[in-house]
């Protein structure tokens, strides 16, 4: 699945359960925390498989479930430690999600042994298409329906964001302005 694939999904499931929970739209650093929580396996697999061929693929450590039963205890004690239990569901959430939505369509055709990437290192990852980096690995892969499915995802996901006062902008932008000289 694609960023923005991951992203859509990963906000989508996020403002469901925050309308459900809180009755109200997601806050600006939870949603900022979900983002990079919808990101993570990729960041951190990548790179290390793609780029410096640390790992042996672009869905290994990061993406596995071992790595998953460390981290997650591991960022809900900093988010209790530091009161901010709500950013510590936001990333566990986007984590949690982007490894789901990692799960080809089809292992419905082609069974279980396409969840092997899950299991790393216990179970050998499937095997892909090798690819020359990051910037090789975007190229090579084409546009079919399933990646067409994800960006009217993330349309989606824009309109519901937009409905839901865009929470995260206004912070990013005042973050960002703080640091970021404008020209006189």
């Amino acid at each position: 699945m694609w960023p923005w694939g991951h992203l859509a999904v990963a906000y989508l499931l996020y403002t469901l359960y925050t309308h459900r929970r809180y009755a109200r739209p997601p806050r600006a650093l939870p949603v900022i925390a979900l983002a990079v929580g919808s990101q993570f396996p990729d960041l951190i697999d990548k790179p290390l498989g793609w780029s410096l061929g640390v790992l042996p693929g672009g869905r290994t450590l990061g993406h596995s479930v071992f790595f998953a039963m460390v981290l997650i205890p591991a960022v809900y004690v900093l988010a209790l430690r530091f009161d901010r239990v709500e950013l510590g569901t936001a990333f566990v959430l986007g984590h949690v999600s982007h490894l789901l939505a990692d799960i080809p369509p089809s292992v419905a055709t082609n069974g279980v042994s396409e969840l092997t990437f899950l299991f790393w290192p216990v179970l050998e990852q499937p095997e892909y298409e090798s690819v020359g980096g990051i910037l090789d690995g975007f190229l090579r892969y084409s546009m079919g329906g399933y990646e067409w499915a994800q960006l009217g995802l993330f349309f989606l996901m824009i309109v519901v964001w937009y409905r839901d006062g865009m929470p995260g902008l206004t912070y990013v932008r005042l973050t960002i302005a703080r640091y970021v000289p404008v020209g006189r």
